[in-house]
């Protein structure tokens, strides 16, 4: 009696490891995939970003692609294609950053101009007075 209940335990464990594995598997394949709702706060936030930096004046392109992304993620994530929307939210965000990298580069630019021009202005300021003192 001893061996055909040893039997009927194990045979009860694996029925029972059996059952709890189909249940994770079924519970699996029923749950779809959480929104991407960190890619979209990033996007959204370098896409603010950018806008605060007057992007739109120097990078307008990359910022407008960024916004297009953006709304084709949201169209995603309602068709419940979350992995393509996470993919384009993700996509808005480096555009948005590039748009803001662009901005920064244009400002830096203008301001190295600026200065070549004060240094220009200068050196030939101090070239007419030192002219005129001989």
């Amino acid at each position: 009696m001893t061996q055909t209940s040893t039997r009927r335990d194990r045979l009860q464990a694996r029925a029972a490891s059996g059952l709890g594995l189909v249940s994770v598997l079924l519970l699996a394949a029923c749950t779809s995939l959480p929104e991407p709702i960190v890619a979209f706060a990033a996007a959204e936030q370098a896409i603010a970003t950018a806008d605060q930096a007057r992007v739109a004046d120097t990078a307008m392109p990359e910022l407008s692609e960024a916004r297009e992304k953006l709304t084709a993620a949201r169209a995603a994530v309602q068709d419940k294609q979350m992995v393509q929307g996470e993919r384009l939210a993700l996509e808005a965000r480096v555009d948005a950053e590039l748009a803001s990298a662009k901005a920064e580069a244009a400002k830096a630019t203008a301001v190295n101009d600026e200065m070549k021009r004060s240094t220009d202005t200068l050196t030939q300021e101090m070239q007419r007075n030192s002219g005129a003192k001989r």
